[in-house]
């Protein structure tokens, strides 16, 4: 289908540690829980409310995994772009489940950690994606 986007956006909180696995091949993937919220008043009853949604986003970006492992940790707020993918699998007692996730693919995606590092140290980057690429390893 020509003229299809998918593209999404997300600027949250993660709510915990980055995960990391690596391929067989050694190379890493980084997955992260993002939290992202909305706050609003109740026309009844003028009380605050507030909901929040959890996002998987997987890392396979060998550079910006790399990134995330070494500067992301829980609390961090972050700037994410990636694309949109359901996966389906079967699980233990043979039920089909499904998951859908914001990849950030080997050349495509965005990551930039908004806030410095929590622990009191050296301000980590504040953006790495692929332009930042291209000046460290000629394509």
């Amino acid at each position: 289908m020509s003229g299809s986007v998918n593209l999404v956006i997300l600027v949250g909180h993660c709510g915990k540690d980055p995960e990391v696995r690596r391929m067989t091949s050694g190379e890493p993937v980084v997955t992260l829980s993002v939290a992202t919220s909305e706050t609003w008043r109740d026309k009844s009853s003028g009380e605050r409310k507030e909901k929040t949604e959890w996002h998987r986003v997987v890392i396979f970006n060998e550079h910006v995994a790399k990134f995330a492992e070494a500067h992301i940790v829980k609390g961090s707020k972050v700037y994410v772009q990636g694309s949109l993918q359901t996966r389906k699998w079967t699980d233990k007692d043979g039920a089909e489940k499904y998951s859908t996730e914001i990849v950030l693919q080997r050349f495509k995606g965005e990551l930039t950690l908004l806030d410095g590092k929590k622990d009191g140290g050296e301000t980590a980057p504040a953006h790495f994606d692929k332009k930042h690429m291209e000046d460290e390893i000629p394509f």
